[in-house]
């Protein structure tokens, strides 16, 4: 058996596995560590080969293969999907199995998101909560029918039984484009998801939209600030500081802002682009038509709020740098990205 700490990874290609990858690699602890990483394209495993990563060829859905995986390994990340109860209950079995047969107390940090925290807004107002991950008894008020929620109590029940210590990251909404090695060998994913779809919906209606007035409010973090947050944690795992369980929630957020700034900004770089006019500038609610498009069918979602504030993650002396006026300007990119995607078809 290996004497180097067995850390399993799944969502290494993504826009924050790999961010995270990046820096297990760069971590003090990487000499002294075997990274394996789940991949779905075999063509992608001899690039993580080239940088000492291992790789397991398979999906979420191959719940024997993570069971396994997950019972030969000390640390596991999970940086994919969410939301995917199978694929869960399957690693925290084999993490299960790690304990029972090593009697170790194997170390799971599992991806969730401040999508917990939403309401059905629909853009029409932001609610006066703030959830504070320092807060597990308010934390514990949120409803188990809360998007994202029957995953993370799963997560939370297993180091409540003792064979598993769980960390939970519940990123915001995450901006800007990654980068690094990974990025350029094509590797990682290198784009976000929530306001690249406000964009894209835009852009087919050729004027910056909005869900309802735009009132409700989010949390944001840029991609670099959230992959240092998981190192952060990590590090404060290993020198056993790191809260777990139900106190083992983690927000990463660095301000927030409302729906309507982040439309407006859009329409502002239309109108400079020239994809509207400038009397177009100012944006406009979605109508049915928006809604109706396949691609548009999450839309309604960035009309939710979500409010938090990441002390806990703080505490551990996590140093967030980029700002909401950051996420503001990252914005032109992912619309000349875009265009410039259009105009390539």
């Amino acid at each position: 058996m290996s004497t180097k700490t067995q850390i399993f990874i799944i969502g290494a290609t993504g826009y924050i596995g790999g961010a995270v990858l990046e820096r297990l690699l760069q971590h003090h602890t990487a000499p002294r560590s075997e990274i394996t990483a789940l991949v779905r394209n075999a063509a992608k495993a001899p690039m993580f080969a080239s940088i000492g990563v291992k790789t397991v060829l398979g999906s979420l859905d191959d719940v024997a293969l993570l069971e396994q995986q997950a019972s030969e390994s000390d640390v596991v990340f999970t940086c994919a999907d969410a939301d995917h109860v199978r694929a869960c209950e399957a690693i925290l079995r084999g993490l299960k199995k790690r304990h029972e047969t090593t009697g170790t107390v194997p170390i799971l940090v599992h991806t969730s998101g401040t999508g917990v925290l939403i309401d059905k807004a629909k853009g029409m107002y932001a609610y006066d909560t703030i959830w504070d991950d320092a807060d597990p008894d308010q934390l514990e008020t949120l409803p188990d029918t809360q998007l994202h929620r029957n995953v993370d109590l799963l997560v939370v029940a297993a180091d409540k039984q003792g064979y598993a210590r769980t960390h939970i990251v519940l990123p915001s909404t995450i901006y800007d484009f990654a980068t690094g090695s990974l990025v350029t060998m094509g590797i990682q994913n290198p784009r976000s998801v929530q306001i690249p779809r406000l964009v894209s919906a835009s852009i087919t209606r050729k004027r910056a939209g909005m869900v309802g007035l735009g009132l409700n409010k989010w949390p944001n973090v840029h991609i670099d600030d959230v992959a240092d947050l998981y190192i952060v944690l990590y590090d404060a795992i290993l020198d056993g500081r790191a809260s777990h369980g139900r106190e083992g929630l983690y927000f990463g957020e660095n301000g927030e802002h409302v729906l309507r700034m982040v439309s407006e900004k859009i329409g502002e770089v239309f109108v400079e682009l020239g994809v509207s006019s400038p009397d177009e500038g100012v944006p406009t609610s979605f109508d049915e038509t928006d809604y109706a498009r396949p691609e548009n069918r999450f839309l309604l979602q960035l009309g939710t709020n979500s409010r938090c504030k990441a002390n806990r993650a703080r505490a551990l002396g996590w140093k967030p740098k980029y700002t909401t006026e950051d996420m503001l300007k990252s914005i032109r990119g992912e619309v000349e990205w875009q265009l410039k995607q259009q105009s390539s078809l």
